[in-house]
């Protein structure tokens, strides 16, 4: 990910495939990019450190396990925190998507912990131990990552929420685990009946408020998982799991992949030097 004029603190890690370019660059803390663009579209995922990116009219809060996609000739600006930041990220060529007839459209969009950034780590892991099969796994990942961001890009752009929904999920984001609001008093928050708001958010996002929920505590976790080191008992409860047991069970449904062998896979990916 080069930005401008600013070089990455060690040299960029890089490998292609047949139009699929993947890098591993570290960038120093407190770096401030004004609005520019590149021309392919691109995944970034952050294995380390934080950083704000606002790309079109979407700001997003980048931590370990957010992974940003951005469509081809996106312009977006970036402001790094204080801490050093170390990003992988998958560049894909026009001439890619247009060998699998895979539009190049697309809303700019940002996953937090799910199975975008599980696919988005196994690339990175492929980039890092290529053999004579990583062009295949690299390409195979590469469609997974694609067809999971345009199959939430459809469900977002199918139904406009109305600006009360749009409250509702806003107050499910909010709420700390341990203090979770039930539908009567979100509802009563947003003013309509219950079962209005159940209808209609399920309508506009594809999931109830209560599978919404459970991705939010898979997202808390793989950003604890990431970024921190607590425990998988204390990463369980903090996130709002009843137990260690409940975590691994909703963790492996939403990744493919287990809390420890999520973590396990960060951790080799960050003690890497690129």
């Amino acid at each position: 990910m080069h930005l401008g004029n600013v070089h990455p603190k060690n040299p960029t890690a890089r490998r292609e495939f047949a139009g699929l370019v993947l890098s591993d660059s570290h960038y120093p803390g407190r770096l401030r990019q004004p609005r520019h663009g590149h021309e392919p579209a691109s995944f970034s995922l952050v294995l380390e450190g934080g950083y704000s990116e606002t790309v079109a009219l979407k700001t997003f809060d980048c931590r370990p396990a957010t992974v940003i996609f951005r469509p081809p000739d996106e312009t977006h600006s970036v402001a790094f925190a204080d801490a050093p930041v170390r990003i992988f990220r998958l560049d894909v060529r026009p001439q890619w998507l247009e060998r699998f007839g895979l539009s190049q459209t697309g809303a700019p969009a940002a996953a937090a912990g799910g199975p975008r950034a599980w696919l988005a780590l196994r690339l990175y892991r492929e980039m890092q131990e290529a053999d004579e099969f990583s062009p295949l796994a690299v390409e195979g990942l590469a469609l997974e990552l694609w067809a999971e961001t345009a199959r939430e890009s459809a469900r977002e752009a199918s139904a406009r929420p109305p600006r009360w929904v749009e409250r509702a999920r806003e107050m499910l984001r909010e709420q700390q685990p341990a203090g979770a609001l039930t539908l009567g008093e979100i509802a009563a928050e947003v003013g309509v009946h219950p079962s209005r708001l159940a209808h209609e958010f399920r309508r506009c996002y594809r999931v109830t408020a209560g599978e919404y929920l459970r991705r939010l505590r898979v997202e808390r976790a793989a950003h604890a998982l990431a970024a921190s080191a607590l425990s998988l008992s204390e990463v369980a409860a903090a996130a709002g799991f009843y137990d260690q047991s409940h975590m691994t069970n909703a963790f492996k449904r939403a990744t493919g992949a287990t809390p420890a062998e999520y973590r396990a896979a960060f951790r080799a990916a960050q003690s890497r030097p690129s």
